[in-house]
């Protein structure tokens, strides 16, 4: 971000039977995804066998799994052991064709966002790097899928891109040790934080951080949620944002200031984390803002956010 700006689910036999696994230790490296098939409104669980590829039905595999992010990660280790079960036994598979990817999460307890936390965009902003982490945020209504479309509200004449990695809770925990932070995390995924900068900066009433930013569809998310072990280091991903073709973004996730850890161990002494919460990580520099002439979406615009390992999201302005 720049500065200018659990209902209980039934125990299945495949989660009861699941202890041989985790004596196993076996690795929950996984893209996880939330999606419906094109036929039917319902609400499913999936594995992703690949960014882009075909999709393993969870709740098809093993039926009395929940069918949202948030209740199957409540559900813990023994719930990721079933799914990677199913990705490695390769049954259930739907051909990409037959889904509709939704955000990874909906619905999450909360939407944490972080500021100016790159240091390549301090730069730009021309400010000196924060000594703690700057923190607000947007409303969980605001959240769209990877490939839906953003819509320009009628409230506001300029709206602007921001690509930020994300990252998703797996476990409740308050007071949480820097050291102990990951154990916390269920994996990350994409975002663009859409930002209404008239709001942010220019109302009467002063800086509108959270209505700047939780206009509806202003949260898309995904492809999937990655999970942690996948990654060969979150902290150390190129990250970029093309508008149109154009890429306007460019960085490392290295130049975040502060990083997963520190962000967990930071907010968890104000308020419980809670399996689906969201953290929007920040922005690197590059924003529509800061162009000269200043630059803002308008309709037909197409917006592609993009960090290594993680995928690729792709949103039209309407």
């Amino acid at each position: 971000m720049s500065l200018f700006v659990r209902p209980a689910s039934r125990v299945c036999s495949g989660l009861q039977n699941s202890h041989h696994y985790l004596k196993r230790g076996v690795s929950s490296t996984m893209r996880l995804i939330q999606f419906k098939h094109k036929s039917s409104e319902e609400i499913r669980l999936g594995v992703e066998q690949k960014e882009g590829g075909n999709v393993i039905d969870l709740n098809a595999f093993e039926p009395s799994l929940p069918c949202t992010m948030r209740q199957f990660l409540e559900k813990g280790e023994a719930a990721l052991v079933t799914a990677k079960r199913a990705q490695e036994l390769g049954k259930n598979v739907l051909e990409r064709s037959e889904v509709n990817l939704l955000p990874p999460v909906t619905n999450p307890d909360k939407i944490i966002c972080v500021g100016m936390n790159y240091a390549d965009h301090c730069a730009e902003l021309n400010v000196p790097t924060p000594k703690e982490p700057v923190i607000f945020n947007k409303f969980p209504s605001s959240i769209v899928g990877p490939y839906d479309s953003i819509i320009l509200p009628k409230e506001s004449k300029e709206v602007d891109w921001e690509v930020e990695m994300a990252f998703i809770i797996g476990k409740k925990g308050k007071h949480i040790k820097t050291a102990e932070a990951m154990e916390y995390v269920a994996g990350f995924t994409v975002a663009l934080d859409v930002s209404a900068r008239d709001w942010l900066t220019k109302t009467s009433n002063g800086n509108q951080w959270l209505l700047g930013k939780s206009f509806d569809t202003f949260c898309p998310l995904g492809p999937a949620l990655v999970t942690k072990d996948s990654l060969s280091d979150p902290h150390n991903l190129g990250i970029q944002c093309r508008v149109n073709g154009e890429t306007v973004q460019k960085s490392k996730t290295s130049l975040m200031i502060f990083k997963t850890e520190a962000l967990i161990a930071w907010v968890s002494q104000f308020v419980t984390l809670y399996p689906g919460d969201i953290f929007l990580t920040g922005t690197p520099p590059g924003v529509g803002l800061f162009k000269t002439p200043p630059t803002f979406l308008k309709p037909g615009d197409t917006i592609e956010c993009d960090i290594d390992e993680i995928g690729i999201i792709r949103n039209k302005v309407i």
